[in-house]
């Protein structure tokens, strides 16, 4: 058991150490990360498609990344915007990690890009573990999933820098009970900012946006208590200091392969996938 849990300890650790040079490269160059993060089925490819069709209607150089296990289908929908997209199949693996998304980003991000937005592949568990050397981390939850989901996913909630509700236009349908859901999340992470979104109706749309253009402009994004005791903290001899939230490895055939990118696009619906 000590071999496993030192193993778990070594692969978190080098990620933050991997995490920290991105974070420090992308802020070099003068772009911003942000890691959407949210259960399968959430909206946030409704919502993110919407966010990178208003950027580029204001003229700020975006980008967005996204991850799943199969099918290319989130990429083409987001190249619709007509902004550079890429899709990463994970071929399995649950979650993004920071040397698979430097890769990625290696060669393809255009020089001039001002925020990339990361799609992770969707789940409230590992990625919630694994810093992507992002400068703002959104959790995303549809009315659907329950008041109750922050405290059932404390870990993915505690440490988000923003929260986001979505598919606000069926939240009577459902009974979607609002003032317990913020009571939730802040019970588990105190002070982070909690938005209202829909992705049909436009409602909350540019919120998402205007936060992280704040954040790439310098101002200090939400810092969540579990986020001072655990990630992103390093030792005095300026080694990262391990998330101790979820330690965990994950042994697969593509340990070693950052994931393959099935679709690259730079001018948006009218690119093909790449072979």
């Amino acid at each position: 058991m000590c071999r496993v849990v030192d193993l778990q300890q070594a692969v978190l650790a080098k990620n933050e150490t991997t995490a920290h040079a991105l974070r420090t490269g992308m802020a070099a160059r003068g772009t911003t990360v942000i890691n959407l993060l949210s259960s399968p089925g959430s909206g946030k490819t409704a919502l993110l498609e919407g966010e990178l069709l208003l950027a580029r209607e204001r003229g700020v150089p975006v980008a967005a990344l996204s991850a799943d296990l199969a099918t290319e289908n989130d990429a083409r929908r987001l190249a619709r915007s007509g902004v550079p997209v890429k899709q990463v199949l994970t071929d399995g693996l649950c979650h993004l990690e920071a040397d698979m998304l430097g890769r990625h980003l290696e060669g393809w991000l255009p020089d001039s890009t001002r925020l990339v937005f990361v799609e992770n592949v969707g789940n409230l568990v590992c990625p919630a573990s694994y810093d992507l050397g992002e400068a703002l981390r959104v959790v995303l939850a549809s009315v659907t999933e329950g008041e109750d989901k922050p405290l059932k996913y404390p870990t993915a909630f505690g440490l988000a820098q923003l929260v986001v509700v979505t598919k606000t236009d069926i939240a009577d349908a459902v009974g979607f009970d609002e003032p317990a859901f913020r009571a939730h999340v802040e019970q588990v992470n105190p002070g982070v900012e909690v938005v209202l979104t829909s992705a049909r109706r436009g409602e909350g749309l540019g919120v998402l946006l205007d936060r992280a253009m704040a954040v790439a402009d310098g101002e200090p994004a939400h810092e969540p208590v579990m986020g001072r005791r655990h990630r992103g903290h390093h030792h005095t001899d300026g080694s990262p200091q391990t998330n101790g939230s979820h330690p965990h490895a994950h042994p697969h055939d593509c340990a070693d392969d950052p994931g393959q990118s099935a679709y690259v696009t730079s001018a948006g619906p009218s690119a093909q996938p790449r072979a």
